[in-house]
C-alpha cells in the first residue's frame, strides 16, 4: 500500500462521508429522544423512544435490497452524492420539525434518514473493493467500524448537549445543516466507479426483491456464513447497548454522565479492537478471530453478570469520581471494553470476507443481504430482550443468557467456519506476529489459480509458512518418512496433505490430479531439509507435474527460518 488509507483519495472521502452521516443520524435520533423526554410523561416517553428506534431500523429490512441493486447497476460514487444531497433536505425538514417542537415531523425526518442510510449501506461497503486492494480491505473495514461507533458516541453526546434544558433550534439547526452539507461535500470527492452490472433489471417491489436477495445469498455458503456472523455481532451489540442505561442507573447508581462515560468506553474499545483485528488479518481474509471473539464475548458477558449480581443502587451518584468509587463500576467498565474489543474481532474480518468473496457484479447486493440479515437479527434481539424484561428477568440473568448464547454461537462458528482455522492461525502467526515479508508476490498472482509452488527446504516450519502464501488452500506433498512423525500428524490432519515417496515416480500421479482439480500445489523438490545450508539435489517431481498439467512453476526461496529453533 503506497499511501496511508486516511490520507488517500481512494478511501478518505468515503470515510468522512460515513463518519459525518452516522454522526448526523445519531445526533437527530438523540435530539428527538430528549424532546420526547421533555414533552411527554414517563410512560408515553418510553414507548415513543422505542418507536423511534423501530422507525430508523425498519428501512434497512425492506430497502437494502433495492440499494444493493442500484449500487451494482450504477456508479456508486454518483449515488452516494445524490443520497447525501437528499440528506441535506432531510436535515432541513428535521430543523423545521424541531422549530415547531413537532414529534411527528421529527419521526418523519428520522424515517427519511433511515431510508437514506439503508440505501447508502451497500454503497459504502460495496465500493471499497472497487478502489482498494484485497489486502487493504480488513484495515479499511476496521476504520469504517471504528468511525461508525465513535460517530454514534459523538452524536449521542452532542445531541444531549444541544438539547439540554429543551431542544434549542438555534443550536440544533446550524449544526445539523452544517454537518449535512459537509457530508455532501465529502461525498463529492469519492472517486467514480463504473456500474458492475449495467444490464441489471431493478425490481421495485421491495418485498419480493428482499426475499430474492436473501435466497440468492444462501447460494454462496461462504458469504452467507460470514453474513450470519456479522449479523450476530449487531444482535449482541444492540442488546448490550439497550441494557446499558438501566445497568448504569438502576444497578450501579450512575446518572447521564456515567452512561456517557460507559458509551465512550464502548466506542473507543471498538476502535481499539478494530485496529487489532486489522493487524491480525495482516492483509489476508482470516476468519479465526470471529469465533475467538465470540467466545471472548461470552466470557466478558459472564463476568459482567457475575459482577452486577446482587448489586442494587441505593442512590444516584452525579460525579464520575464518586460513581467509580462504588463496587463493581470499574470492573463493569473493563467487561464492557472487553465486549467491544471482542466484538470487533468478530465483525471486521467477516465483513472484509463478504466484500472479497462476492463477485464484482453482485458485490453491493451481497452487502445488502448482510444489512438485511443484520437488521433482522437486531429486531429479533430487541424483541427477545423485551420479552425477557416483560417476564421480570433481572439484568444479571439477561447477561448470563447472552453469555450462554455467545458460547453456543462460538462453537457453531468454529464448526462451520468458511476458512480453515489452522490455516488462519498459521497466517496470523507468521504475518502478524513474525512480520512475514513476501517479495515478488506479483509473480505468484500471475501464475494462475493452481500454480506449483517449489520451495527450498530449510526447517520444519516451511510447510506452515507455505500455507500463508496463496489465497486458496494448497495441497502439500510431504515425504512419507516425515509424515509418520507424531508432531507432523496434526498438521496433516488439518491441511490438504499427501504423504508421498519422492523416489517413486508413480507418486506424482496423485499430485497431477490435485493440480488438474484446480488446487495450488506446494512441493519441496529437495525432498528433505537441507543439511548443507544451501540447495541440495533437486528431484524432478515438480517439473513432471508441470509438464502433465501445464501449470506454472513458481520457485520460492525461504530465507530466515534456517536460523530458527525448528531448522532440523
Amino acid at each position: 500500500m503506497s499511501d496511508h488509507l486516511l490520507a488517500s483519495r481512494r478511501f478518505a472521502p468515503l470515510f468522512w462521508t460515513q463518519f459525518l452521516s452516522a454522526f448526523n443520524d445519531n445526533f437527530l435520533k438523540n435530539t428527538l429522544v430528549f424532546l420526547i423526554l421533555f414533552t411527554l410523561s414517563a410512560t408515553d416517553a418510553a414507548t415513543l423512544v422505542t418507536v423511534a428506534g423501530v422507525v430508523f431500523i425498519t428501512p434497512f429490512l425492506f430497502l437494502s435490497a433495492l440499494g444493493g441493486q442500484l449500487a451494482d447497476k450504477y456508479d456508486k460514487a454518483r449515488l452516494a452524492r445524490r443520497l447525501k444531497l437528499a440528506e441535506v433536505g432531510a436535515s432541513l425538514f428535521a430543523v423545521i420539525g424541531l422549530g415547531f417542537h413537532s414529534i411527528s415531523l421529527l419521526m418523519v425526518s428520522l424515517f427519511i434518514f433511515g431510508v437514506i442510510s439503508a440505501l447508502f449501506g451497500p454503497i459504502k461497503y460495496g465500493i471499497l473493493p472497487d478502489h482498494l486492494e484485497r489486502a487493504e480491505l480488513p484495515k479499511a473495514n476496521a476504520w469504517i467500524e471504528a468511525a461508525t461507533f465513535i460517530a454514534i458516541l459523538g452524536g449521542t453526546i452532542i445531541g444531549g448537549l444541544a438539547s439540554a434544558g429543551g431542544a434549542n433550534v438555534m443550536v440544533f439547526g446550524p449544526m445539523m445543516l452544517g454537518l449535512a452539507i459537509i457530508c455532501w461535500l465529502a461525498s463529492r470527492m469519492i472517486p467514480s466507479t463504473r456500474g458492475s452490472a449495467p444490464d441489471l433489471r431493478i425490481d421495485r417491489n421491495v418485498f419480493r426483491s428482499t426475499w430474492q436477495l436473501l435466497q440468492s445469498a444462501r447460494q454462496d455458503e461462504r458469504i452467507f456464513s460470514a453474513g450470519l456472523m456479522v449479523s450476530w455481532f449487531w444482535l449482541v451489540g444492540a442488546v448490550i447497548l439497550s441494557v446499558l442505561p438501566p445497568l448504569v442507573k438502576d444497578t450501579l447508581g450512575g446518572g447521564e454522565i456515567a452512561v456517557t462515560a460507559y458509551l465512550a468506553v464502548f466506542a473507543i474499545s471498538v476502535a481499539i479492537g478494530s485496529a487489532i483485528a486489522a493487524w491480525m488479518s495482516a492483509g489476508r481474509i482470516v476468519l479465526l478471530p470471529a469465533p475467538v471473539g465470540t467466545a471472548l464475548m461470552a466470557l466478558f458477558s459472564l463476568d459482567l453478570a457475575y459482577t452486577i449480581f446482587g448489586l442494587q443502587a441505593s442512590a444516584l451518584h452525579a460525579g464520575l469520581g464518586e460513581f467509580f468509587s462504588q463496587p463493581g463500576t470499574i470492573r463493569a467498565a473493563i467487561d464492557l471494553a472487553g465486549l467491544a474489543i471482542a466484538g470487533s474481532f468478530l465483525v471486521v474480518p467477516t465483513f472484509a470476507a463478504v466484500q472479497a468473496w462476492a463477485k464484482e457484479e453482485e458485490r453491493a447486493r451481497a452487502v445488502a443481504s448482510v444489512n438485511v440479515m443484520s437488521a433482522g437479527f437486531m429486531a429479533i434481539g430487541g424483541a427477545g430482550l423485551a420479552i425477557l424484561q416483560a417476564t421480570g428477568m433481572i439484568l444479571s440473568m439477561i447477561l448470563l443468557t447472552i453469555a450462554a448464547l455467545n458460547a453456543v454461537a462460538a462453537v457453531i462458528m468454529l464448526k462451520y467456519l468458511p476458512t480453515n482455522p489452522f490455516r488462519d492461525f498459521v497466517s496470523i502467526l507468521f504475518r502478524a506476529f513474525h512480520r512475514l515479508e513476501v517479495e515478488g508476490y506479483e509473480n505468484l498472482k500471475a501464475a494462475g489459480t493452481a500454480p506449483i509452488l517449489a520451495l527450498n527446504h530449510v526447517s520444519f516450519l516451511d510447510g506452515p509458512l507455505a500455507v500463508t502464501l496463496t489465497d486458496s488452500e494448497p495441497v502439500f506433498a510431504i515425504d512419507t518418512n516425515i509424515a509418520q512423525r507424531w508432531w507432523v500428524k496434526p498438521f496433516i490432519r488439518n491441511m490438504k496433505a499427501m504423504a508421498l515417496d519422492p523416489s517413486k515416480p508413480m507418486a506424482t500421479r496423485v499430485l497431477i490430479k490435485a493440480v488438474n482439480d484446480g488446487n495450488p500445489l506446494v512441493i519441496f523438490p529437495e525432498g528433505r531439509i537441507t543439511v548443507t545450508g544451501s540447495l541440495m539435489k533437486v528431484y524432478d517431481g515438480a517439473a513432471m507435474v508441470a509438464d502433465k498439467t501445464n501449470a506454472m512453476v513458481v520457485p520460492i526461496r525461504i530465507d530466515g527460518l534456517e536460523r530458527s529453533f525448528f531448522r532440523g
